[in-house]
């Protein structure tokens, strides 16, 4: 009996003591919104393939105008462990995004940011950098840079 007792224990300090951002993990998120006359709709999944590095597949698609896009993505971030509410975190990723009627186009980039953990929740705020492998498409610039939030559950 004293034996269940202490295994018991030791399972529960285990799930109190676990990272959300540890080997193994999955994260995922979803995408909603709306730019200029388009729809956009998304989601993504993350895996922590080492304690602090996950890596991720995104999809995108721009619906309600023309021409539609759709968006893969593959990424990798490190997240710094600083304390436990609040991780710097860096990141790389390689999209392609597919448009009707146009060529495609490719991009990498970079990013970094803060992530707030609160649970098995997470909310990251940071800013990436994108760099367009051929911008002689329907492109204005041949490099962008953007804010990031994202909401993220982690189990």
């Amino acid at each position: 009996m004293v034996k269940r007792v202490i295994l018991t224990l030791l399972f529960i300090t285990n799930i109190a003591n676990a990272d959300i951002f540890d080997k193994g993990k999955t994260s995922f998120g979803l995408t909603a919104g709306a730019s200029g006359s388009y729809f956009l709709l998304g989601g993504n999944i993350n895996y922590f393939a080492m304690d602090n590095l996950n890596i991720g597949l995104m999809y995108r698609t721009w619906m309600g105008s023309s021409p539609t896009q759709n968006e893969f993505s593959l990424s990798a971030n490190y997240f710094l462990k600083f304390n436990e509410k609040f991780r710097p975190y860096l990141g790389v990723f390689a999209k392609t995004r597919l448009i009707s009627n146009y060529n495609d186009i490719n991009s990498f980039g970079a990013r970094g940011g803060l992530s707030f953990i609160s649970g098995n929740t997470f909310t990251s705020v940071g800013y990436a950098y994108e760099k367009y492998g051929d911008c002689s498409t329907i492109l204005q610039d041949c490099s962008t840079a953007y804010p990031e939030v994202v909401f993220g559950i982690s189990f």
